[in-house]
């Protein structure tokens, strides 16, 4: 359908729209035209990506002086395909002028894109790397114009280069949509690579989604998205957890398996320095010449030997000559080697020590003997001198990239920052695993050049609430920042809080109650109740892993797992990807024969973030608990301290509000239309309190009723079996009989005239 939002003509790819998709393209069109960053918090299956990408497409296709280029950035390769499935089907309602224009396209690692038969053939992403770049590394394409017998080289990468060096790039990927399955299968029929391919067209393509590393980790920032202009529009979806993302990008922890892995690099390393000084002396000398010349080996790489970038932010990086006293091949590593046995000698700790970078920087100095600009320069020279000896095993050298990185960045930022030493995890003390951790409090540093470069940045999602608490851990001053509702025709979702269980005693996860025998009884004696009332799927989210086993345990030992599985089966998350991906199969499977299952998972973990339990495979999620992070963590306390001195964040309202917003998420997980429905059962008495109540979002809240706020089980029964009853009669899906929840071009019009005649 087409319409008009505020004098600008929109393409849409479906015949109707919601009235919250309608109203968010109109608080984006206010972005766009204010040239400022957004914050949208939209609910859960109602279209916030067909909104999007119709809304930005539309504007840029009616102002021909701003050219369409959007970045849109998903959290998981799952995501980046719905994102372009829905760009194909966008691209398809468009003027075909227009279409025939448009490039859009996914990018992702080697590991997802790779066509070569060996290199792809490896299990680890980091194997797949050194693979590729055992093949297509300059030096290698050197020895192999000389000796073709010897050397393998990769066929797809040479068909690439002579392509690109023939600025024919463009032939071989006309405009389209292109899904990673789509780029793999384009490279196998052209014979041209697809990673390479897809690398250099993010620069003329006109949509690209990928992940949000690509933008936020200044490693693969930096050489990934260095060419991205000013005027791209950026989008950040499914971004509650955005600013973990920024924190996670900056940290750094070095173990003993790091040190001792460093110590074997460095070994390596040595050898290569005196093999080349045997064999060719003057590639070494060069270096060195390039280094006095201050010309670091940035800038001009073939896109083939691009390694991982400084880990520092572009803007922190100095630009001058390397020190000298580190220019030296054999200077640099032995600084090195005293900067690794430091370290080792700092994990031998028994206490935990808590240190900021500059004092930690000054006794590098005076027990080491290194001081902070040669610590700056640690990561470039130590890719200097790799491109140097032509290394192309990049994952066996991961410790000693770490031991850069980690010198980088104590040596650039002194604020932000702290180092905490812990000898054990404080859960398990009896054994031994001491760390060094530069954490990363300031989750506003890794995203600061985004909203510095780009005109407009949108951040949206689902659970965003309390959205006035993003701007200050963030920094930054959003134009626009607003949260939506659900319009529905039906009171489809059923979120209840229950405090307390059928024999009255209250329910909670709180540390001194949550071992009580009544307490795990109560909990689950809910899950049995609801699993003989509620057909089909059944997901419960616990707050932790070891919560998760200690339950389910007490669960066997009272016999009441063995009657849930009279009901239903009963599937769990495990930290191992592959067991999990197992057992959601069999769960769906189970769901689709009609019996029904019940799913156990963990809160922040990989189902509560990116698995949908739709239609029949999620009618009721029950959260036990409320999933506060570890508050005796020493880097949460740190980084709680330096929200409340820099940013005034109170301890109380941080934590409140992460947990709050994971348990929104993993709630969200239920409803993903509006033709679903599903219920949410709070099973902690906390919920029941306003101040953590009122952290929900708002379309949550909106169905919360007050008789649903002080439940207990047989209650919460009673409700989930009328609201089930309820949900069984027939439906208006667009909801003429009152107020309109699906919006067609004539209904659109209509708004459009009765707001004139205003």
């Amino acid at each position: 359908m087409r319409f008009d939002l505020d004098g600008l003509p929109v393409h849409f790819p479906y015949a109707a729209i919601y009235p919250e998709q309608h109203a968010y393209m109109g608080e984006l069109k206010r972005a766009l035209d204010a040239r400022g960053h957004a914050l949208l918090e939209m609910p859960t299956g109602t279209g916030k990506t067909a909104a999007l990408i119709s809304l930005i497409t539309s504007y840029s296709l009616a102002n021909p002086s701003r050219p369409l280029r959007l970045i849109y950035c998903t959290r998981t390769v799952h995501e980046m395909e719905k994102t372009l499935a829905e760009l194909r089907l966008l691209f398809a309602h468009l003027p075909p002028a227009a279409a025939r224009s448009l490039l859009a396209l996914g990018l992702s690692s080697r590991k997802n894109l790779c066509v070569h038969p060996q290199a792809s053939a490896a299990a680890a992403r980091d194997s797949v790397d050194t693979a590729c770049r055992r093949l297509t590394a300059s030096w290698v394409r050197e020895k192999a114009a000389s000796d073709p017998e010897s050397t393998p080289l990769c066929e797809f990468y040479e068909t690439f280069d002579r392509a690109a060096a023939a600025g024919d790039l463009a032939s071989l990927m006309p405009p389209g949509v292109y899904t990673l399955a789509d780029l793999r299968a384009l490279g196998r029929q052209r014979g041209v690579c697809p990673y390479f391919l897809a690398r250099q067209m993010v620069k003329y393509a006109n949509v690209v989604v990928y992940s949000y590393q690509y933008l936020l980790d200044p490693k693969v920032a930096s050489i990934v998205s260095r060419e991205m202009q000013k005027e791209c529009v950026v989008v950040f979806d499914e971004a509650h957890n955005i600013d973990n993302v920024c924190i996670e990008a900056l940290s750094v922890s070095i173990r003993k398996q790091t040190l001792e892995g460093a110590e074997r690099n460095l070994r390596r390393i040595s050898q290569e320095i005196d093999r080349f000084k045997a064999t060719d002396a003057n590639r070494l000398r060069a270096e060195y010449n390039r280094l006095v010349d201050g010309l670091a080996q940035r800038g001009n790489l073939p896109i083939s030997d691009a390694w991982l970038a400084n880990p520092a932010l572009p803007d922190d990086i100095l630009k001058e000559a390397v020190p000298g006293n580190i220019r030296r091949a054999e200077h640099f590593l032995a600084v090195l080697r005293r900067l690794v046995r430091f370290l080792d000698g700092r994990l031998e700790t028994e206490n935990v020590e808590n240190e900021m970078p500059v004092a930690f920087v000054s006794s590098i100095f005076s027990q080491a003997g290194i001081d902070q600009k040669m610590l700056r320069f640690c990561y470039d020279r130590l890719h200097s001198l790799m491109m140097t000896l032509e290394i192309t095993d990049t994952d066996e050298f991961m410790h000693i990239q770490t031991i850069c990185d980690f010198a980088t960045l104590i040596g650039t930022y002194t604020r932000g920052f702290s180092i905490i030493i812990e000898p054990y995890d404080e859960r398990m003390p009896d054994i031994r695993d001491p760390v060094i951790q530069l954490s990363c409090h300031d989750a506003s540093l890794a995203i600061r050049p985004v909203f510095d470069r780009f005109e407009t940045v949108v951040i949206t999602s689902g659970t965003l609430s309390p959205i006035d608490l993003y701007p200050r851990l963030l920094n930054f001053n959003p134009v626009i920042s607003r949260s939506f509702t659900m319009s529905l025709t039906r009171d489809c979702i059923c979120p209840m809080v229950l405090t307390r269980g059928s024999d009255q005693l209250p329910v909670s996860t709180k540390f001194d109650m949550r071992s009580d025998p009544g307490v795990v009884r109560n909990y689950g004696r809910l899950l049995l109740e609801m699993a003989s009332a509620v057909p089909d799927g059944i997901v419960c989210f616990f707050v932790s892993y070891s919560y998760m086993d200690g339950i389910v345990n007490s669960w066997h030992e009272m016999g009441i797992l063995q009657d849930i599985m009279q009901h239903k089966l009963v599937f769990i998350e495990t930290p191992d990807v592959v067991e999990t991906t197992l057992a959601l199969d069999n769960y769906r499977k189970a769901c689709d024969c009609g019996r029904g299952a019940v799913f156990f998972s963990v809160a922040r973990g990989k189902v509560a973030e990116g698995i949908d339990f739709d239609r029949h495979y999620g009618r009721l999620v029950i959260m036990f608990g409320v999933p506060f992070q570890y508050t005796l963590s020493r880097i949460l306390l740190a980084r709680l301290e330096y929200l409340r001195e820099t940013f005034q964040i109170k301890e109380g309202d941080f934590l409140t509000f992460d947990a709050l917003r994971q348990a929104a998420q993993c709630v969200g997980r239920v409803i993903r239309s509006k033709a679903d429905y599903g219920m949410m059962i709070f099973a902690d008495k906390r919920y029941s309190r306003h101040d953590k109540r009122s952290k929900l979002p708002g379309w949550i809240l909106s169905h919360l009723h007050d008789a649903h706020l002080n439940l207990s089980t047989d209650m919460a029964l009673h409700i989930a079996r009328e609201f089930l009853r309820r949900m069984a009669q027939p439906y208006d899906k667009t909801g003429s009989g009152g107020k309109k929840t699906l919006l067609t071009e004539e209904d659109l019009q209509n708004m459009a005239h009765d707001a004139m005649e205003m």
